[in-house]
């Protein structure tokens, strides 16, 4: 687990400086913030990939000892032509993932007696919360400027990009992040329509109970 949540953090170096280096040509559009941000976030992906490598070493072994995934550079490939797909792949997705997965993968190592390893996990997991709010700052400023509705154009590019988004979702870490839940919960959707449709019903009964106050008051009240 801590060699592949390393390779994770190695892949999210590259996968910030790539975002940096593949859009830097619309700076002008972009804003320097967004570069800034970034590379903020290549830092920070940086130091923690150094204490898992360091906490590997601990226990004798060494980042590429053992087989490793693509999945995280598949998306970043699926994504190179289109900013705003980047945004929604990596942090609104991926990263994302990781404020789901953090506080589980904690859990397991603590039942595993391993605390010195939960406490890195912990860290980075808190750490994760402010680079998926950056994919969610940029995400609607891009949004913005194309003219674009964030939660339908979010939905749409995972379509077209076939991005999977998979639960169980953290809500208090990505509420933490501001990613609006109706972005990515379906169910969170149906108890919205619940709502609505419960709300209509108790406006028409309230409308029905009062039409026939009127009626009776008008005849007299009741008999």
């Amino acid at each position: 687990m801590l060699h592949n949540l390393a390779h994770v953090e190695l892949n999210a170096i590259d996968l910030a400086w790539d975002t940096v280096v593949r859009f830097s040509p619309y700076a002008d559009v972009l804003d320097e913030g967004f570069f800034a941000d970034f590379a903020h976030v290549a830092d920070d992906e940086s130091r923690h990939f150094s204490w898992c490598s360091q906490r590997l070493a601990e226990l004798g072994f060494s980042y590429g000892d053992m087989p490793a995934h693509n999945l995280l550079w598949r998306e970043c490939e699926k994504s190179s032509g289109n900013v705003a797909a980047r945004l929604a792949a990596i942090p609104l997705v991926q990263e994302a993932r990781g404020l789901d997965a953090g506080p589980r993968l904690v859990k397991k190592l603590i039942g595993f007696g391993d605390h010195k390893t939960s406490d890195i996990v912990a860290r980075i997991a808190e750490e994760e919360v402010a680079h998926v709010a950056v994919g969610v700052f940029w995400f609607i400023s891009v949004c913005n400027k194309m003219d674009r509705v964030p939660c339908t154009t979010f939905k749409d590019l995972l379509r077209e990009y076939d991005v999977e988004l998979k639960g169980p979702f953290n809500y208090l870490a990505r509420d933490e992040a501001g990613i609006p839940r109706e972005w990515y919960d379906t169910s969170s959707l149906d108890s919205q329509k619940k709502t609505e449709q419960l709300s209509e019903v108790h406006e028409r009964l309230a409308c029905i109970i009062s039409m026939e106050q009127e009626n009776s008051s008008l005849n007299g009240g009741p008999r």
